[in-house]
């Protein structure tokens, strides 16, 4: 009875504060519903970074890599805070002088609108296949094995997770929908603040557990008792190569927080550049220490269950369950909940986005008011969140996990995306054919590249290998994994190729007319002086880290 009455009363809390908020915000004009009148405080901006970022597929998802692998898999949180800092002092700047609304836009403004429009859909395609699936099925996963739902329910698993998919999607898209971003962010920072104080409760509870009560006790004994998990240096053979540190993964931050609609539209709200830069600095210094939460509870779990779990994805879900006190339990679930909405409404937000302020005008009605392009956004947001609750529960099937599925589907996206965006900001020759070639060519390359060229060449080594008497699974495991490139350095390969042609283009056929560059007076872009010193604070932390555990 506690826990119901803990979970709806924050669960109310936060819908009341988020309402309270934005009851004077004009959520008919276009900057009211998708910037929030371009209001937001630095505070507001870096808890929804962290809550769009932070959910239920992200701490799932990465802690249950953090369980298989360990330690090693910290580099996408600790790599994030270094492609933060890079989007706040280089390229927010040049974003928000022109003071864009969306990416697609500025990209419009580079090139034409062709271009803008399947940069669009590239985006819309990212959303609802990949991220707006996942998020509903990490939650549904979550809830489902923390509460034991299908023994609670009497029904089977694949039946709670269908149930969850459809209970968490209906609520989201009424936040997102109908409330519009200033919405969506306060009710993120609400929730970030709870997420990290929960967060942080789990792993202390499970080295209490370890420790019999002793919180130091219980982290000198995961420590001497699994060297494994706390290497950095991930193997050939591993989801993160070492190398790949330095290739696709870095590649891979910069799209998510550089050129991403979703993080951006945080930061596109604030009611100066300034506020931004130090939203987004902010939440780069928090990410520093997420792997607290988002690391250190698969590690915790692997100790605890001694690796028995049928799916490493269960390892955070089946955690909480075992060492979190009834009392937190309610307030827990509250917040993971709130999480698993910030993240599926902020992208049902985007979408919206997308679609009514860089498509329905263009192709649908091109005299549309702002109230009619709000209107066909939210209808948009509402069928692509139907979309995405159909697709959700199959993910369950996904063969190397939930995290590296959503990298491996977003490699397709995010590589074009970003090759496009980054040579659109620094050359000014490169023509709009070049950018469109890119972007069909380039996830064509990528899923030839994942779907039949690795199959292909990782499966016939290990054929040839077992033909020759190797029968070792751990050297099979080596063969193959060096048979073909990580999809992550395919990623960065691709990327370097797609600049190069995208150049290429700008030789033979340059631009002939080149934009001028001009300066919004919508807000005030004066920088914020300290922005660089900060960064680089910030940075040598997330560099020393792994001169730390190296």
């Amino acid at each position: 009875m506690l826990t119901i009455i803990s979970f709806l009363g924050f669960t109310l809390f936060v819908a009341v504060v988020a309402w309270y908020a934005t009851r004077k915000t004009d959520e008919k004009s276009a900057d009211g519903y998708y910037l929030g009148g371009r209001s937001l405080g630095a505070i507001t901006i870096a808890g929804s970074l962290l809550l769009t970022n932070l959910s239920a597929e992200q701490i799932v998802g990465l802690n249950g890599q953090a369980f298989a692998e360990g330690l090693m898999v910290m580099a996408w949180e600790t790599l994030a805070a270094i492609a933060m800092i890079f989007t706040a002092i280089y390229l927010l700047p040049k974003y928000m002088k022109k003071g864009i609304t969306t990416i697609p836009e500025f990209v419009e403004k580079r090139f034409d609108q062709q271009t803008k429009a399947l940069l669009s859909v590239l985006f819309l395609f990212a959303y609802g296949i990949v991220l707006l699936p996942t998020i509903l099925y990490s939650g549904s996963l979550a809830f489902s094995t923390m509460f034991d739902l299908p023994n609670v329910m009497g029904v089977a698993p694949w039946t709670v997770i269908w149930i969850c998919v459809i209970t968490i999607g209906l609520i989201g898209m009424v936040y997102a929908i109908f409330g519009g971003l200033k919405a969506v962010a306060v009710s993120d920072l609400i929730n970030a603040i709870g997420l990290l104080i929960g967060g942080l409760l789990i792993p202390v509870f499970g080295l209490l557990l370890i420790g019999d009560g002793d919180l130091g006790e219980g982290l000198g004994i995961l420590w001497d008792t699994n060297p494994e998990k706390f290497k950095l240096k991930g193997a050939v053979d591993s989801s993160i190569p070492f190398g790949t540190i330095f290739t696709g993964m870095m590649l891979a931050q910069i799209y998510y927080w550089g050129t991403n609609q979703s993080i951006l539209q945080r930061v596109f709200g604030a009611k100066s550049l300034k506020e931004g830069q130090k939203g987004m600095l902010l939440a780069a210094f928090v990410k520093f220490v997420i792997p607290i939460i988002v690391v250190l509870p698969g590690i915790i779990a692997w100790h605890v269950f001694e690796g028995q779990l049928d799916n490493p994805d269960q390892a955070y879900p089946a955690l909480v369950a075992k060492v979190l006190p009834g009392a937190f339990t309610g307030f827990f679930a509250a917040v993971l909940f709130g999480a698993v909405l910030s993240s599926f409404n902020s992208l049902l937000n985007s979408s919206a986005t997308l679609f009514g302020f860089d498509l329905y005008r263009m192709y649908f009605k091109k005299d549309a008011s702002e109230l009619d392009t709000v209107k066909a956004g939210k209808t948009f947001g509402i069928v692509l969140g139907l979309i995405s609750m159909t697709i959700a529960p199959f993910i369950a099937f996904a063969p190397d996990g939930l995290f590296s599925y959503i990298q491996q589907s977003l490699g397709s996206l995010s590589v074009p995306i970003l090759a496009v965006v980054m040579t659109g900001v620094l050359t000014k020759k490169v023509p709009a054919i070049g950018a469109k070639v890119v972007m069909i060519g380039g996830v064509l390359l990528y899923l030839i590249s994942l779907l039949f060229l690795e199959p292909h060449f990782r499966d016939t080594a290990v054929s040839i290998a077992q033909s020759q008497g190797i029968t070792d699974l751990s050297e099979l495991s080596i063969i193959k994994a060096e048979a073909y490139p990580h999809y992550l350095h395919v990623m960065g390969i691709l990327f370097v190729f797609n600049v190069i042609v995208m150049l290429i283009f700008g030789k033979i056929k340059p631009k002939k007319v080149v934009t001028e560059e001009e300066t919004t007076d919508v807000i005030d872009i004066t920088p914020w002086k300290y922005a660089f010193i900060v960064g680089a604070i910030i940075s040598v932390l997330v560099i020393s880290t792994y001169f730390i555990f190296s």
